[in-house]
């Protein structure tokens, strides 16, 4: 048998790829503040605003708005004081190479030609 007018490619370079990924490890921590970052100012004005509407819509209760102030004051000042703790999500990263493709470069024909594939 005579087999003519055939070409046969080269493959002259096989080459792995690889790329870098970061896994992330989700773990909870708890994180805790002294008071809620407000002044004791702040946080009585705040209180006795909210107060001071809630006393005012009471029925039948003379100068409820200015109890309710006063009250509301006092209670959200005393409610911030001391540690606000919170539960937060964080994450450990942990760098990693991997395999990505592999390409190999061959002649065919007089001309130069890469092809990419995965293992």
């Amino acid at each position: 048998m005579i087999v003519s007018g055939c070409s046969y490619a080269h493959a002259y370079q096989f080459q792995d790829h690889y790329k870098t990924v970061i896994n992330q490890t989700p773990h909870t921590v708890e994180v805790c503040t002294k008071g809620n970052g407000k002044s004791d100012l702040d946080n009585f004005l705040t209180g006795a605003i909210i107060g001071g509407v809630i006393g005012n819509n009471i029925k039948g209760e003379q100068n409820g708005g200015a109890i309710g102030g006063m009250l509301g004051g006092i209670v959200n000042t005393e409610r911030n004081k001391g540690n606000q703790c919170r539960t937060e999500t964080r994450y450990t990263e942990e760098q990693q190479t991997v395999y990505s493709h592999t390409t190999v470069t061959f002649d065919y024909e007089g001309r130069q030609y890469t092809l990419s594939f995965k293992k």
